[in-house]
């Protein structure tokens, strides 16, 4: 898996006759001498319209083949900056102007506000027009011009630029060099053990790092190939799965719930098509979950910890040995480690902040030195979770530092309360939040969603929680929703939620 340091080296890894992307559509797939040829002639066309190594092309294209071509080739000689499509005009104003982008990419005779704001901002527009293989494009439109560093891109040159979700302040923006995102694809494919035989079903959304590397770039650094779906649907899940014989899929929880419920009706296509592995990541799968799945499919469901400054992942549990439900493994590329307040790393066992350091790991945020003063302490990146690690080095995250619920004092991980209330037979998802209370500041409350004909009151559910933890740490407030809300990529989000479902103690 070594080797590669740049996205135009990965794309050298599969041997040239070998499918690299294939679309659910049944068009033919696009080979990796194929996805060479377009890299070569995008960065061409590209240099041809004045746009080079360091410049930013924001992409806003639907899942799919073409949106992953794009990415691996726009990246071989500009930056990019996928964008989603779902995003209001006044949204991909704001971003397109925070980026400096050059040029925005967009599908040729596909509508989307993103024109109208490129062209507010005087940004010139490209049209990516498909091509007959999947994933196969030309560039029509934009201006012509002279790049400034022509070619194809560098180890530390800048490959993907992505913004924060921030929950109320501005978004930062995180540059990730073909250094971090490359690293990030090898550590992925050793953990997994990815090989050219591989081939992996994408429902992520494209323009969120788990779907852009976890699915994308590790396999085609390990020379497989990856089936670009129009994007999650746990209707057309199965189907797909029977259609393409994948050998694993990666996707969030919620992604993961929705497919278990759906597993019954489809038991023939689980034995037909034999996964090798599920992998989950992006969000804290219940222990519950993991063990449902892994007992459906007869494979290991490997939980991986990653985000985004980390281009991606940071700890997966073991593919091949114990994986520990609830807990998201052992480190998996960059070094782990557990640091206080005051900046000194902890011991086995101590609860702190996680803190990570590596080649996968973003050299600071754009433009935000008080962010960056933040961020990191004597080189080593803070991640915001709080967590330990066990006596086998696994990583148990216990919050969010920002989403721990603080209850006249007393300091509640949601995720606790989490993994106890969804191993209740009757509950099909779960999320935890905090409620302002006038007294204690926060009050505990749980969003639930039950399984299908299931029938639960708040009383029964409280006192199934109340036998497995302290009284301040079971959920004053429970309600019970037919969904909890989500953003744009799938994860359940606690912050706010209180006011968003409109619960007040």
């Amino acid at each position: 898996m070594t080797g590669y340091r740049t996205v135009a080296e990965l794309l050298d890894r599969g041997e040239a006759a070998r499918p690299a992307l294939r679309a659910t559509e049944g068009r033919k797939p696009l080979t990796y001498g194929a996805l060479r040829e377009l890299a070569g002639r995008t960065v061409a066309a590209l240099n041809a319209k004045g746009i080079g190594r360091g410049d930013r092309v924001a992409i806003v294209l639907p899942n799919g083949p073409e949106m992953a071509a794009v990415f691996v080739t726009v990246a071989c000689g500009a930056t990019t900056a996928p964008l989603n499509p779902g995003y209001r005009q006044e949204e991909f104003e704001f971003y397109i102007e925070d980026l400096k982008a050059k040029a925005l990419l967009v599908a040729k005779g596909v509508e989307t506000p993103a024109r109208a704001a490129a062209a507010k901002l005087g940004v010139p527009i490209i049209e990516v027009v498909p091509g007959e293989a999947a994933g196969d494009f030309t560039l029509e439109g934009g201006t012509a011009g002279s790049a400034r560093q022509p070619g194809t891109a560098q180890e530390d040159d800048v490959a993907l630029v992505l913004h924060t979700s921030g929950t109320t302040a501005r978004p930062k923006i995180v540059p990730l060099t073909h250094g971090n995102v490359t690293a990030s694809g090898r550590h992925i494919g050793a953990a997994l053990a990815l090989t050219a035989e591989d081939v992996c079903l994408n429902v992520m959304p494209l323009f969120h790092i788990h779907g852009l590397i976890a699915a994308v770039l590790s396999s085609l650094g390990a020379g497989g190939a990856v089936v670009c779906t129009p994007g999650f649907d746990a209707l057309r899940f199965f189907r797909w799965m029977d259609e393409e014989r994948p050998t694993w899929f990666t996707a969030v929880p919620t992604m993961h719930q929705a497919i278990l419920s759906r597993a019954e009706r489809n038991k023939e296509i689980i034995e037909r098509v034999k996964l090798r592995f599920l992998r989950s990541s992006s969000a804290s799968l219940p222990g519950p979950v993991m063990e449902q799945l892994e007992k459906v499919f007869g494979a290991p469901l490997v939980e991986s910890y990653g985000m985004t400054e980390a281009s991606h992942q940071m700890c997966s549990n073991p593919l091949a040995g114990p994986r520990k439900p609830g807990k998201v493994g052992r480190a998996a590329g960059p070094e782990v480690a557990i640091m206080a307040d005051d900046g000194t790393l902890l011991p086995q066992g101590a609860i702190g902040e996680v803190v990570i350091r590596g080649p996968n790991v973003t050299k600071g945020y754009e433009a935000n030195p008080e962010a960056n003063a933040k961020a990191f302490t004597n080189g080593w990146f803070r991640t915001g979770d709080q967590g330990l690690f066990d006596e086998d080095g696994f990583l148990l995250l216990t919050g969010r530092l920002k989403e721990l619920i603080n209850r006249g004092g007393e300091k509640v991980s949601p995720l606790e309360v989490d993994g106890v209330l969804s191993a209740h037979p009757a509950v099909a998802q779960v999320l935890c939040f905090a409620i302002p209370h006038a007294k204690l500041g926060e009050e505990v409350g749980a969003a639930v969603v039950l399984r299908e004909g299931a029938e639960l009151t708040e009383r029964e559910l409280r006192d199934f929680c109340a036998q497995h933890l302290a009284d301040f740490k079971v959920p004053r407030k429970v309600v019970f929703v037919p969904e909890i809300p989500k953003g744009a990529t799938g994860k359940l989000m606690r912050i706010g939620l209180a006011e968003k479902l409109g619960i007040s103690m």
